[in-house]
């Protein structure tokens, strides 16, 4: 089994990576293989809502790796997406970031999902909650940990100080495992993901 840590921060080895760090760490120790994606500190498009992802699952923008994001969340069986605090939600890039990568996809369906938020001070269950409407409405099992997956610091020497924060990463990667098992453990015995009903779009205008 293989999960996908997503590095939604700039910065490749700031306090985001130190949080995602210990949750691969402990998904190692589960014998779980893991990758790291980091979406860089280059510019990234929004949506623009041209549609053209509706028959092709990729986005037509290619230059920015939400594509690629989407063919390793594709090829593995979990993802945990991490971001930064920027004013109480998760910092511009990495929203524009996963707006596309789950709005072009053509279904995640079944795989669990887990965000990891890093901020200073305040602003992180804001964020969480906003990243994990990226999974509830895609139909994903949202993996939860003994509090609100975030950690704090400035720097990641700070990050490693918050013992709190890093438990919580280890117990969410422990959960992670265990529903990836479980998951598993339903295949061999014949359960199948249910089927979707055909999509009922409510229009509120009269």
């Amino acid at each position: 089994m293989k999960v996908l840590l997503v590095n939604g921060s700039p910065r490749a080895h700031g306090c985001t990576y130190t949080a995602l760090s210990e949750v691969e760490k402990q998904l190692h120790k589960h014998g779980i293989e893991t990758k790291l994606f980091q979406i860089g500190n280059q510019p990234i498009r929004s949506c623009i809502a041209c549609g053209r992802c509706a028959g092709t699952g990729h986005c037509v923008f290619e230059e920015d790796g939400v594509n690629e994001c989407i063919d390793l969340i594709h090829e593995s069986d979990g993802v945990v997406i991490g971001a930064p605090v920027h004013y109480a939600s998760a910092a511009g890039a990495c929203s524009a970031f996963f707006d596309r990568v789950f709005y072009a996809k053509d279904s995640f369906a079944s795989k669990p999902g887990a965000v990891v938020v890093s901020c200073r001070r305040g602003g992180a269950s804001a964020t969480f909650d906003q990243l994990n409407k990226y999974f509830t409405i895609s139909s994903m099992p949202v993996v939860s940990s003994q509090y609100w997956n975030s950690v704090h610091g400035n720097t990641p020497e700070q990050v490693k100080q918050d013992l709190e924060g890093l438990q919580t990463m280890r117990t969410l990667a422990d959960n992670m495992a265990w529903l990836l098992n479980c998951i598993e453990a339903g295949k061999q015995a014949g359960i199948a993901y249910p089927t979707p009903e055909r999509r009922i779009s409510t229009s509120f205008i009269r």
